[in-house]
């Protein structure tokens, strides 16, 4: 193998060192510099995504905290006008509530009315239909006509007893 020749070590060393140095040259002032720029370029790109992620976070929080105000206005707006619905409605059910019991008792009133002109009438038609029943049962038992006020007289009594 030509290259363990010890002859040859000093040109093999020369070229080694010659290429090495052009080699080194090349790479710390044409492929350093690029590799450079664009790991640079990679970083402002980065940092610019950071910093536009951020502003969009901050735009985001104020939404949800505006969205968050805004629901919380309605929800007392809603539970406001609820209030206000449920006192009208409870004023409209009271009005109501006080005419119906208004007209109930009205209608007990006179419905009590007509029952106790009812009796009265009835108790009057009791008198007249006992009176005449009692005269029938003397005159058919006892073969006497009694006299009417006599016997108006003591139904009377008797159904002031019976009472």
């Amino acid at each position: 193998m030509p290259q363990f020749d010890p002859s040859s070590f000093a040109s093999q060393l020369f070229w080694l060192l010659v290429m090495f140095v052009a080699l080194y040259w090349i790479v710390s002032k044409i492929a350093v510099p690029r590799i450079g720029e664009v790991l640079e370029q990679r970083a402002r790109v980065i940092q610019d995504d950071l910093d536009r992620a951020s502003q969009l976070k901050a735009e985001t929080d104020a939404a949800v905290a505006a969205y968050d105000k805004a629901m919380a206005d309605a929800r007392g707006q809603a539970y406001e006008h609820m209030r206000v619905m449920q006192a009208e409605l409870k004023a409209v059910s009271d009005k109501k509530t006080a005419e119906v019991t208004d007209t109930v008792t009205r209608q007990i009133a006179d419905a009590e009315a007509r029952i106790a002109a009812a009796k009265q009438k009835a108790l009057e038609g009791l008198k007249t239909i006992s009176a005449d029943t009692a005269r029938d049962v003397v005159s058919k038992l006892a073969g006497l006509t009694p006299e009417g006020g006599a016997v108006d007289a003591a139904v009377a009594t008797a159904l002031k007893d019976a009472r």
